[in-house]
């Protein structure tokens, strides 16, 4: 097993201006945190050049170098980067040679007003030279609002000047994208003809991810705009876009060659108004065509270059509103990297496990080192910074170690038959392996021997031993080892408990554990759990049944199970509680998914269970219930305890939730509950009729599902009923109040009419139960001989 952690590789006295650097960095920052956009540091890709766009008070670019052979060139001058002019900075760009023999990349700083400057570090010549200037736009009043490099074409979103006509509504969509071939070569840099690629769109963040160029939206922009729900995929070499959303479902148009931009999106206008997409707080290339998403709703997610959205790893909820919107993200061969504020998360791709959860003094920005892209690298205020790997704490089982456990169990037997014997005889541990004095201890070192032999016990043994020594690690480690030994040593004991039998001291313990070390515990969980969430709102587990019949063991010595735990917060609870507690402190959204992996593991959810009137002790307490009693008592988790009510799929559970979405006037959700369950039986689907019916005797807020209310009907609803049920629950302040007015919140026999006339052609149908009988013949059947039941009568009286 290894470990990844945070070190520091690069010192500042690595870089120009060597002490100065501090400043810079602390300048620098100042600069970003103040605008709160850590985009706007850039740095080379050989990691030599850090530069920082500065937005305000003064537009400006501030660049420092890493020199290779720092000692040659102490006595020179230095030759820093200084623009011309005061126009604000876009971006820059590194422009790859045409011939890698070449040497280093040229920068390219992009100005807004459309200027191109570009510069060629040469360390031989004491730092940066300008090679030229040229111009991206054809029209002076333009402005360039993003840019990026897409294999040989500079590619960028412009901004065209308003017209004197133009609206509010048209000036959002006055931006084009455009495109110009870039060839970098020994005397200079060669730019070829503007090529307009899209033309009427709005403002787009350009990114450019292998041979696609995706263009996603500018959140500055009015986020009442339609358009913004959508985003583009665009290939520079064929001219061809796609439109994606970031659903489920995200191909929303495929290949086309379309130039003008409503047109492209005009088939999509329909399914606009469908979809509510996340929003995208971070993003990502991964160089191969694919795009890494940081959405709105906490998950990491992966644009595929086929338009599939793959979901990767979820973090913990109101993660990013408790950070801020400082963030960035990287894939590294198969480690996602993710900094959110200051706490860097390295997750593995193939299967979501997060792998380390690191905090930061500062926040950081990752980069990609083309010298070394395997490994992730940051950029904080206080250095450069890489992830490595190293060896998790696992002791070895040493001979000494176990030959000293088997001494302690042989000591903790003494001790045990010496406290229970009648005999004063003092009990040795050599006497006992001798198998010496009386028949008792024989029998007890017989029954110790083949405990020791047994392949379990050593496996437990080894687990004991194990611990131990971490332990004695731990008295010897160094403070910054520490946190990693005891991150070690939850796990292992967490694992140790629940492999066995739990006793009341050990269950207590366990409680302890989680109580001194939440994070560590919720790390453990996930990976002696196995505890995976796909994406798709399923959360999956692969451990064997023997563990889960200890998780889901109602035994329980000291708490309650209330409703409410908030005054419990240090009593002990069972495994499942515990459990539940930790994922709801870390991750909200899963406990629902969990109390139904729960319920398949304990054999179902009691769904032929429909008893109204059955009792419960903490015994039989069901499952559902139990993981309420993570909630606090004042109602802020409304919609988990709704979502734990509906899990549980048991009718009182269903009502309740029905009953909390009523009070809360969802009543969309009140639908989709009721056209859910009504169908599971008979009995539950009257009941939430009824409940609904009483809803629409009130007020007129469940009109747009009447139709779907009245196909609930139960079959033995007569049109007495229904009236009667109406007539109970109408408002005081209407009783007297005209039956057929138009306007108002109260029913209305036109908005019955539907329900009374299909309950009435049902009533007066022909019973089916009788049809035999209305269709038999007038004419009775004839009557049987009467010779043979003489005959039968002869014959029994001769017996």
């Amino acid at each position: 097993m290894t470990r990844l952690s945070l070190e520091q590789v690069t010192d500042f006295g690595d870089f120009t201006k060597g002490k100065d650097l501090k400043e810079f960095f602390k300048q620098a920052y100042s600069n970003i945190s103040s605008q709160n956009c850590l985009s706007d540091v850039r740095l080379s890709p050989d990691g030599r050049h850090i530069h920082v766009i500065v937005r305000e008070p003064k537009s400006g670019l501030m660049t420092y170098d890493k020199y290779q052979r720092p000692h040659l060139i102490q006595c020179q001058k230095h030759n820093d980067l200084v623009l011309s002019g005061n126009v604000p900075v876009v971006d820059v760009i590194y422009v790859p040679q045409s011939k890698p023999e070449d040497g280093a990349s040229v920068l390219g700083v992009i100005f807004e007003n459309g200027r191109v400057e570009f510069w060629k570090f040469l360390e031989c010549r004491s730092g940066w030279h300008l090679l030229q200037t040229v111009d991206l736009c054809n029209s002076p009043r333009a402005k360039v609002s993003s840019v990026c490099m897409g294999q040989n074409f500079i590619i960028w979103c412009e901004e065209r000047p308003p017209s004197e006509n133009s609206n509010s509504v048209c000036s959002n969509f006055r931006f084009c994208i455009c495109k110009k071939t870039i060839e970098v070569h020994e005397g200079g840099v060669s730019l070829g003809n503007v090529k307009i690629a899209l033309h009427n769109n709005p403002r787009y963040t350009t990114v450019s991810s292998g041979d696609l160029v995706y263009l996603l939206p500018d959140m500055r922009e009015n986020s009442s705009m339609g358009v913004l729900k959508v985003f583009l995929a665009w290939s520079p070499e064929h001219d061809t876009f796609k439109v994606h959303s970031a659903c489920s479902c995200t191909i929303m148009k495929s290949s086309s060659k379309e130039s003008d931009f409503k047109r492209l999106v005009a088939d999509c206008i329909g399914l606009l108004s469908t979809i509510n997409p996340s929003d995208i707080c971070g993003f990502s290339p991964t160089g191969c065509g694919d795009l890494l998403l940081l959405l709105s709703t906490g998950w990491v997610c992966i644009i595929k270059r086929d338009g599939s959205l793959h979901h990767i790893y979820k973090l913990p909820d109101n993660c990013l509103s408790a950070s801020g919107t400082q963030n960035s993200l990287k894939i590294y061969n198969e480690i996602l990297a993710l900094t959110i504020g200051k706490t860097l998360f390295l997750i593995d791709t193939k299967c979501g496990l997060e792998l380390e959860r690191i905090s930061l003094k500062t926040e950081g920005l990752l980069f990609i080192n083309t010298l070394d892209s395997h490994s992730p690298q940051m950029l904080s205020e206080t250095g450069l910074f890489v992830v490595t790997q190293k060896p998790k704490p696992s002791p070895t089982l040493s001979e000494d170690s176990s030959a000293l456990l088997v001494e302690a169990v042989f000591e903790e037997a003494c001790k045990y038959y010496q406290q229970r014997s009648l005999s004063s005889t003092q009990l040795t541990v050599e006497k006992l392996k001798k198998g010496g004095m009386f028949q008792a201890p024989i029998s007890l070192a017989a029954i110790l021997r083949d405990y020791l032999s047994n392949q379990k016990t050593k496996t437990e043994l080894r687990s004991l031993i194990l611990l131990e020594d971490i332990k004695t690690s731990m008295v010897k480690a160094s403070e910054k080892d520490l946190e990693n030994y005891c991150e070690s040593l939850v796990q292992q004991e967490i694992c140790r408990l629940l492999s066995g039998e739990l006793e009341r001291e050990n269950l207590q313990y366990l409680n302890s554990i989680f109580h001194l070390f939440p994070t560590y515990s919720w790390h453990a969980i996930q990976a002696v759990l196995h505890l995976r969430s796909n994406g798709e709102g399923l959360l999956s587990s692969k451990v064997p049944v023997e563990l889960w019949k200890i998780i889901l063991s109602p035994v329980q010595p000291t708490a309650n199970f209330a409703h409410c735990n908030g005054q419990q917060k240090h009593t002990t609870v069972p495994v499942f509680e515990l459990l539940c507690q930790s994922i709801f402190k870390f991750q909200p959204s899963w406990l629902p998914r969990f109390l139904e992996l729960a319920q398949q593991q304990s054999g179902g959810s009691s769904k032929s269970s429909w008893g109204y009137s059955m009792k419960e002790s903490s015994e039989s307490l069901p499952l559902y219930k139990r993981a309420l009693t993570v909630l606090p008592c004042k109602g802020t988790y409304q919609h988990l305890e709704v979502e734990l009510l509906l899990c549980s799929e048991r009718p009182k559970a269903i009502m309740q939730a029905l009953r909390i979405l009523i009070k809360q006037s969802q009543w969309e959700q009140v639908a989709q509950v009721a056209e859910r369950f009504c169908r599971q039986s008979p009995l539950l689907n009257k009941e939430i009729f009824i409940a609904l019916l009483c809803e629409v005797s009130q007020h007129r807020d469940l009109d747009p599902y009447l139709d779907l209310l009245w196909t609930l009907c139960p079959e033995d609803m007569t049109v007495t009923s229904i009236l009667n049920i109406v007539l109970k629950n109408l408002p005081d302040s209407v009783q007297n109040s005209d039956p057929f007015e138009a306007h108002g919140r109260q029913v209305t026999i036109g908005l019955l009419k539907p329900l009374l006339r299909k309950v009435l052609q049902r009533e007066t149908k022909p019973s089916q139960r009788y049809a035999d009988i209305l269709q038999s013949p007038t004419v009775p059947p004839l009557t049987p001989p009467r010779q043979h039941v003489v005959d039968l009568i002869l014959m029994q009286g001769q017996r």
